[in-house]
């Protein structure tokens, strides 16, 4: 049997190699560490995310601010329909942001899902994680939490988006259309000493329900981090990501030995093995191990990924697993 599939077999049985104490080659904290940054991120877009975060940890900040000031770059980008202040809205017109971020080091985290009059949601939830007893908070409560912080509340609606929900209501006058889109921004931040930390954000779906949160504030779902095995975050369809818990199941492999790529192909390969449908969603993962080695994979077609190792970034495109239709 081929290495691979006995450690996939084994993780699948539930009872086997995440059940038993022995089995366990990534449980050591920094002893194979990769020495240099490693930076990981889902789109074309998070090259910018990438280059600020690099820029972060090379003036001595943490990766958890490393992280935050990376994904702030698509927060604040009008241009980005799928991420902050260029996020499409809801099917009522409002825009409804979530982010999350964790910590490898404890595996603390912090979380707001459908937050409003914030453009950058990923410090909402940060101050979740650190100025709070909870892990997440929702609709009017993380908007009275980030009030409370001192946040600015500031228009979330852009040009750009409002032109663009104006012609879908002229489509769809009910506002009755298939929601759209799943792009959402995730990233992985590992430092030279093998710390390691992610976060994702998102506007959601356009046109989604009020109130719809899919994977990416979840975590365990759209990002997770764990110095002593690694860290994936999530993106796509993301209710088909939190079926499999895609992104903690893809580290507790990377903890059992297998690499990123074998992870990301058993959480796809569970994605599609869901239903026959989601052979034609979208569905992919970045993932850092924490001996610095990175991978990548999707179901279908088109996604890309901004790799940085050291100081070296690149923009790389992923084959797709499967895509029908």
């Amino acid at each position: 049997m081929r290495r691979r599939d006995f450690l996939l077999r084994g993780v699948a049985a539930g009872a086997g190699l995440l059940a038993s104490p022995g089995l366990h080659p990534q449980d050591s904290a920094g002893s194979d560490s990769p020495g240099i940054p490693i930076i990981i991120s889902t789109w074309g877009f998070g090259k910018a995310a990438n280059l600020e975060a690099l820029e972060i940890l090379a003036a001595g900040g943490s990766v958890l601010d490393a992280v935050e000031r990376g994904v702030m770059t698509a927060e604040a980008n009008p241009v980005i329909s799928t991420v902050g202040y260029g996020g499409y809205p809801n099917r009522e017109g409002e825009v409804e942001l979530d982010a999350a971020i964790c910590e490898g080091k404890t595996r603390d985290g912090g979380a707001v899902c459908a937050l409003t009059g914030f453009r950058h949601p990923v410090q909402v939830a940060r101050k979740v994680m650190e100025d709070s007893p909870h892990l997440m908070l929702v609709g009017k409560g993380a908007t009275l939490f980030a009030r409370s912080q001192g946040f600015e509340e500031q228009e979330t609606l852009s040009e750009g988006a409002r032109e663009a929900y104006s012609k879908w209501r002229q489509k769809h006058p009910e506002g009755d259309g298939k929601a759209e889109g799943h792009d959402t921004l995730g990233q992985v931040v590992m430092n030279s000493s093998g710390s390691i930390a992610a976060a994702c954000t998102t506007s959601g779906m356009a046109w989604k329900y009020a109130g719809r949160v899919g994977d990416s504030p979840i975590i365990g779902h759209g990002l997770y981090a764990d110095d002593k095995a690694g860290g994936c975050v999530a993106t796509g369809v993301g209710e088909e990501i939190s079926k499999v818990c895609g992104s903690f199941l893809v580290v507790e492999l990377m903890r059992q030995g297998a690499t990123p790529d074998e992870a990301i192909a058993e959480a796809l390969d569970r994605i599609i093995g869901r239903v026959a449908t989601n052979r034609s969603v979208q569905a992919a993962f970045v993932a850092i191990r924490r001996d610095g080695l990175t991978g990548a994979g999707s179901i279908g077609s088109g996604f890309q990924y901004a790799l940085t190792r050291g100081a070296e970034t690149e923009v790389v495109d992923v084959t797709a697993r499967f895509q029908e239709g």
